[in-house]
């Protein structure tokens, strides 16, 4: 007889984290626990109404809030932004357009079309050996 499976589990931190959401406006029975494959699979296909309200809302995590301004984690911290925003914070930051936040998105603008460039020369070298490199 085979033993039985066992539930895979993370911690709160991993699962908000995959899940796209500010650990600690989380509810505490969230925060608290431990969250199974299954569980985390139906939060993110079914969410309860607290973590709609979370994804719309806000406090936003640094990668959920970089991503709406369109800059990098490190431009957030360049610029002093450490904390978790609300999306009515986001929203009034790309309003007002600050310096700092024009300058990361040029930054950022500049780091894709770089990686742009890498990629298609890559892809060029492929072409003309005809197989990938490693």
């Amino acid at each position: 007889m085979s033993p039985r499976p066992t539930t895979q589990t993370m911690k709160p931190a991993t699962a908000a984290k995959k899940l796209g959401v500010y650990l600690q406006a989380t509810p505490a029975e969230f925060q608290e626990g431990v969250v199974s494959r299954g569980e985390l699979n139906a939060l993110q296909t079914d969410p309860p109404q607290w973590l709609v309200e979370l994804r719309r809302d806000g406090p936003h995590p640094r990668p959920v809030v970089a991503a709406k301004l369109g800059v990098s984690i490190a431009g957030l911290a360049r610029a002093g932004v450490t904390d978790a925003l609300t999306t009515e914070e986001i929203e009034a930051l790309k309003r007002e357009q600050p310096a700092w936040l024009l300058r990361e998105r040029a930054t950022q603008a500049e780091v894709r079309k770089e990686a742009a460039r890498v990629k298609e020369k890559n892809a060029a070298r492929e072409d003309a050996t005809g197989h990938r490199r490693a």
